[in-house]
């Protein structure tokens, strides 16, 4: 699956996001769709590159006219191929036996019952979470609508 990606011009200053987003704890709010999040490398006040459980990617600001450019992208993580089981080696011939003498063929004993069981199947393993590309794009226009909207800060007297 390619890279999702959202972009959008917001009426913030790039240090005002760039404390939002640089921040591992508010960025891992924001993106928690994808797992825990973990940032990788930063570009001060330009790029963030993290990475989640279900995807990784990197938010990039950019100052733009009256607000600051923010182009978040998100990558899904590359299923593990399960690992083809190896063959058994192929085990040498056994020797055939000796063959019983002449009493032992006359006085021998049937064979006893053995009872064989049935090996059980091996349960599945659970299938490895996977990223749906629509709920993805929501979580990032959703944090851009986040890091968009204004902040009221109460008045405060001395």
């Amino acid at each position: 699956m390619p890279p999702l990606e959202a972009k959008r011009t917001l009426v913030k200053s790039p240090p005002e996001l760039w404390a939002e987003v640089s921040d591992a704890g508010a960025l891992a709010r924001h993106l928690g769709e994808f797992g825990e999040i973990r940032i990788t490398r930063t570009q001060p006040e330009s790029v963030v590159e993290w990475e989640g459980d279900l995807a990784s990617g990197c938010v990039r600001l950019e100052p733009s006219g009256w607000g600051t450019r923010v182009t978040l992208i998100a990558e899904p993580a590359q299923a593990d191929e399960p690992e083809p089981e190896p063959e058994p080696a192929a085990e040498p011939e056994p020797a055939p036996p000796p063959r019983p003498g002449f009493w032992a063929r006359l006085f021998r004993r049937p064979p006893e019952p053995v009872a064989i069981e049935p090996e059980p199947e091996p349960e599945p393993e659970p299938a490895a979470p996977r990223l749906d590309p629509d709920r993805a794009f929501a979580t990032l226009t959703g944090v851009l609508d986040t890091l968009g909207a204004a902040h009221h800060r109460p008045f405060s007297r001395p």
